[in-house]
């Protein structure tokens, strides 16, 4: 049960980074494994999408955001480590985009905008 708690916070402690570089509409998922992989004081500046060693670039990590998530995960491993059942639903798998181009499709009866004058 201690390595459901610890899973559930390691978890939480990620999420913030995850969402950061969802937003930017890149893949969390992939990016936060890369920054595991990196040396501890380099990290993703979501801004421009780089790696970059966020002490050298005055990113500052947002501290309440961090704690925030700490406290949140603790409360809901503790949670979960005193219950004797837990009752979720299972994920509805996305759906898939549509086919075809979407867009404006075409300008019909435009023409070459003749007789503009141009």
């Amino acid at each position: 049960s201690e390595a459901v708690g610890i899973e559930i916070v390691c978890e939480a402690l990620s999420q913030p980074c995850r969402m950061i570089i969802n937003n930017a509409g890149l893949d969390g998922d992939a990016i936060c494994e890369q920054i595991l992989a990196e040396a501890p004081t380099r990290g993703f500046n979501a801004l421009n999408g780089e790696m970059t060693d966020m002490l050298e670039s005055g990113i500052i990590d947002p501290t309440k955001v961090v704690r925030t998530a700490l406290v949140d995960a603790v409360g809901v491993a503790s949670l979960l480590t005193t219950s004797e059942v837990v009752i979720t639903d299972l994920p509805e798998p996305k759906a898939a985009a549509p086919e075809g181009g979407g867009g404006m499709g075409g300008m019909g009866g435009m023409g070459g905008m003749g007789g503009m004058g141009f």
